[in-house]
C-alpha cells in the first residue's frame, strides 16, 4: 500500500536516475505497483510531492530542535542558528535531490511555487521567536520594520541554501560558517543599536517642541 513516505522515496530515486519527472502519473504508480488512484489520495501533482519532501525538512527541523531541552532557554538568535543548522545537516543525506530540485526552478524574484509551504513553514517559526525577541527586549521593536523581521530571515535562508548547493569545502564547512556569519550579522541589525536611540530622541523632541521656545533659540 502507497504511503506519503514510499511516494516521496520513489520519487526521489526516479528523478536522480533519469534526471528528470516521470512522463506520467501512470507511468509511474505502475512502476511502482501502485494504481494511479492511490497517487492521487496523498498528491495532486509531482509539484506536490516535491513541495512536500521540502516541507518535510523543514518539519523534521523543527520538531528535532524543539525536543531538545535546551530549546526553551534559547535566545531568538541562539534559535534561528539552531533552526539552521538543523536543517542543513538534515539535508546533506538528500544533497543530490536537493541540488536537483533547486537547479531546476526558474530564476526570478519570487519564490518558486516548490518552495511555497517550505515558506510557509518557516516564517510562522521565524515570527515565533521573533516575536518573543521583541517580547523580551532582545530585539528592538521598531515600527513597521519589527514586521519584517522575518522576511529579512526568509532571505538569509534563501542565500545560504543557494550557498550549500555550490559549496564544495570538506563537510560544507563553509556553509557553516555562513549561517553563524549571516544569522549574527542579521540578528545585529535587528537588536538596538544607536539609530533606535537617536529617533527616539528626534520623537521625544517632536513631541515636547516647545522645549526649544523656552530655551531661546
Amino acid at each position: 500500500m502507497a504511503t506519503i513516505e514510499s511516494i516521496q522515496n520513489a520519487y526521489i530515486d526516479y528523478v536522480l536516475t533519469e534526471g528528470e519527472q516521470p512522463k506520467s502519473v501512470y507511468i509511474f504508480a505502475k512502476q511502482n505497483e501502485m494504481s494511479e488512484a492511490e497517487f492521487y489520495q496523498f498528491y495532486g501533482s509531482f509539484e506536490a510531492v516535491e513541495q512536500g519532501i521540502w516541507a518535510g525538512f523543514a518539519n523534521k527541523t523543527l520538531a528535532e530542535i524543539r525536543a531538545q531541552e535546551v530549546w526553551e532557554g534559547y535566545t531568538s538568535r541562539e534559535k534561528a542558528l539552531s533552526f539552521f543548522y538543523g536543517f542543513f545537516e538534515l539535508i546533506k543525506s538528500s544533497r543530490s535531490f536537493a541540488v536537483y530540485s533547486i537547479k531546476k526552478q526558474p530564476k526570478g524574484f519570487t519564490t518558486p511555487k516548490v518552495f511555497a509551504p517550505l515558506k510557509d513553514i518557516f516564517e510562522g517559526f521565524a515570527d515565533e521567536i521573533m516575536k518573543e525577541g521583541i517580547e523580551s527586549t532582545e530585539l528592538s521593536d521598531r515600527k513597521y520594520f519589527s514586521k519584517k523581521y522575518k522576511d529579512a530571515l526568509w532571505v538569509q535562508f534563501v542565500f545560504i541554501l543557494n550557498f550549500w548547493i555550490n559549496d564544495n569545502s570538506a563537510g560544507f564547512e563553509k556553509t557553516d560558517e555562513a549561517i553563524e556569519k549571516g544569522i549574527n550579522v542579521t540578528f545585529d541589525l535587528f537588536q538596538r543599536s544607536p539609530i533606535d536611540n537617536l529617533f527616539e530622541y528626534g520623537k521625544f523632541l517632536v513631541q515636547n517642541g516647545g522645549i526649544k521656545d523656552k530655551m531661546g533659540f
